[in-house]
C-alpha cells in the first residue's frame, strides 16, 4: 500500500500528464495569458473546474455516469458544435485581423465573454470528463485509503500548470507583439479546435 506522499504525487505526476497534453482549453488560456485578457479569472475557473471533477472522480460518479452511454453522446455533439464553432471565430481572426488580436488593453465586455467561453470550453468538453472524472477516478480507486491523497496531487497539478500557463504566457508577450505573430496563433489554435470539434461530432 503506497504512503500518503507517495500517493499525492503519483496524482500530481498523473494529472499533469493528462493536462499538458495540447487541447482547446489549454489553447484558450495561452491565448488569454498572452493578450492579459482576464487571466486570474481564467485560470481560477480551469482550477477550480478541474477540482471539482477530480472530486467526482475520485468520489466514484464517474461508474454512474458509465451507465448511461447517452450521456457521452449528447455532450460529444455539444461539445464538438462549440469547438468548431470557436475554431471557425479563431479562423476569421486570421483572415480578419483587428482589435480582437490586441495585447495591450481590453475590450468592453470581453472579460464577460472571456469567463463564459471558459466555462464552456470547460465543462462542454468530453475529453475533460473522460479524463478528469474517469481515467483519474479509476486510477484513485486503486490508492485504496489514499486514494483522496491522490486526488488533491492532481489538484496541485492543475493549479501549478494552468497558473503557469496563464501567467507565464505573459513572457511571451515581445515576441507576439506583432500582427503577424497573432495570426500564426490563432491559426494554431483554429486548427486545435476544428480538429477536435470534427473528432468530438464524429465520435458521438
Amino acid at each position: 500500500m503506497p504512503n500518503a506522499l507517495t500517493a499525492a504525487a503519483t496524482g500530481f505526476g498523473t494529472g499533469l500528464s493528462l493536462i499538458v497534453a495540447i487541447g482547446a482549453q489549454n489553447a484558450f488560456v495561452l491565448r488569454q495569458g498572452i493578450r492579459r485578457d482576464a487571466v486570474l479569472a481564467v485560470v481560477g475557473i480551469c482550477a477550480l473546474s478541474d477540482a471539482a471533477l477530480i472530486a467526482l472522480g475520485v468520489g466514484g460518479v464517474g461508474a454512474v455516469v458509465v451507465a448511461w452511454p447517452g450521456a457521452l453522446t449528447a455532450v460529444g455533439w455539444i461539445g464538438g458544435a462549440f469547438l468548431l464553432c470557436y475554431g471557425v471565430l479563431a479562423a476569421r481572426r486570421v483572415f480578419r485581423p483587428g482589435g480582437a488580436l490586441r495585447a495591450d488593453g481590453e475590450a468592453a465586455g470581453s472579460r464577460r465573454r472571456a469567463v463564459l467561453t471558459c466555462l464552456a470550453m470547460t465543462w462542454l468538453n468530453p475529453h475533460v470528463y473522460l479524463d478528469t472524472v474517469f481515467l483519474l477516478g479509476s486510477i484513485a480507486a486503486d490508492q485504496g485509503p489514499l486514494r483522496w491523497t491522490f486526488g488533491l496531487g492532481a489538484v496541485l497539478a492543475s493549479l501549478c500548470w494552468f497558473t503557469a500557463l496563464g501567467f507565464g504566457a505573459r513572457l511571451l508577450g515581445r515576441v507576439l507583439a506583432r500582427p503577424a505573430a497573432w495570426r500564426v496563433l490563432d491559426g494554431l489554435v483554429a486548427a486545435t479546435m476544428i480538429t477536435l470539434g470534427v473528432l468530438l461530432v464524429a465520435g458521438a
